[in-house]
């Protein structure tokens, strides 16, 4: 495990990486600014059978985190006054014949209750399936470079029962965040992906970011991502670093670096890319989920301080993204792994962002909540 650090060195937070690699991880990146400065360090290998250690910024494809940014794009349109939080979403989408209860706010919050494209699981332990998403084993990998139109991932879903009235609970849902996606070309015009790079990765500078639309390919240098699955009674395991992420689109297809993610969410939470009172609405945690508009809140530390954050897997990559309020302290990292339908490292997972979240922000004293300004 090789650190590069600008500072001293920080033994608890290697100590994290190499927990996280005894876990079952295949390698880890990991990229902390705080008062301190900033650290790098990584562990683990970046390829299956080979010494090498996972690039200390490489791409990374970061899943779910994509919502963040779509959930700023949107904030910034509603800034404009070209969408309302509170509208129907129906209005801004005439075409999918959506309930018109259902409010852009419910989209970016998980509350629409609408069906998720890449399957539901149920509390009884029921899953409905939906597109051959990485819960289905052998047939993802087969259709893995497969071209999903958005449209088309919207329409199947709104073909399946809605989980729950809109409004009435909540449930994470993928649709959610590709209705988000069409909406913001519905109202402009262009493509989520022409606004997102002139709207937040031009002026942060973040020229390690992706939108790879429907390329499978991933820019070097990078980990490899890897699956594993059941094919005739036997367990194989395949390189899944390229694959056309339409399959999830706004919902989680993006690629960044973790220098990127940092300068992203630290610019978010310090109230460079929203107005004051957007970024609160941004911040606001839904009571069942801690989930806000495209971001979580979770509190930390025996002081009570406070990150925002989000997390994201996809297809044997993840990638973790925290802030403390003010942009302040910042922790974001990338995972190579080998992923499989039983989501098998998903407890491990778990235990990896937990044990750097208390390394990072439970460690010395988190930032206290405070309004963003």
């Amino acid at each position: 495990m090789s650190p590069l650090t600008q500072n001293e060195d920080r033994p608890e937070l290697r100590t994290a990486l190499q927990e996280i690699v005894d876990s079952g991880v295949t390698g880890v990146s990991l990229r902390v600014h705080d008062e301190r400065g900033e650290w790098v360090g990584s562990a683990g290998v970046r390829e299956l059978g080979a010494a090498g250690e996972p690039p200390a910024d490489g791409h990374v494809r970061i899943g779910s985190n994509t919502k963040t940014f779509t959930a700023t794009l949107v904030l910034q349109l509603v800034a404009d006054g070209q969408v309302g939080l509170d509208t129907p979403a129906a209005d801004y989408l005439p075409g999918f014949g959506l309930d018109r209860r259902i409010t852009v706010r419910m989209l970016l919050q998980h509350t629409s209750g609408v069906f998720n494209f890449t399957g539901e699981v149920y509390e009884d332990g029921t899953i409905v399936p939906g597109i051959p998403s990485t819960i289905a084993g052998k047939e993802w990998v087969d259709n893995r470079f497969k071209s999903y139109p958005p449209e088309e991932l919207v329409r199947l879903a709104l073909s399946k029962p809605a989980r729950f009235e809109p409004g009435a609970d909540w449930s994470y849902s993928n649709t959610n965040y590709v209705l988000a996606r069409l909406l913001t070309e519905k109202v402009t015009g262009r493509s989520c992906a022409e606004q997102t790079r002139e709207r937040i990765l031009g002026p942060l500078g973040l020229s390690g970011t992706v939108l790879p639309g429907t390329s499978p390919e991933l820019p070097a240098p990078y980990a490899h991502a890897y699956y594993r699955y059941e094919d005739g009674g036997r367990p194989t395991t395949v390189d899944v670093t390229r694959q056309n992420p339409s399959w999830i689109s706004a919902g989680g297809d993006m690629i960044s670096t973790t220098l990127d993610l940092h300068t992203f969410v630290s610019a978010l939470a310090g109230g460079r890319l929203l107005p004051a009172p957007l970024l609160a609405e941004m911040c606001v945690p839904h009571p069942k989920s801690g989930f806000g508009l495209g971001l979580r809140v979770q509190e930390v530390g025996p002081d009570g301080g406070t990150v925002l954050f989000h997390n994201g897997g996809q297809g044997g990559h993840a990638a973790l993204m925290y802030s403390t309020p003010g942009g302040g302290r910042t922790l974001t990292a990338a995972l190579n792994y080998v992923d499989d339908a039983a989501m098998s490292l998903a407890g491990a997972f778990q235990q990896a962002q937990q044990r750097l979240v208390d390394a990072v922000f439970s460690g010395g004293r988190a930032e206290p909540a405070r309004p963003a300004s």
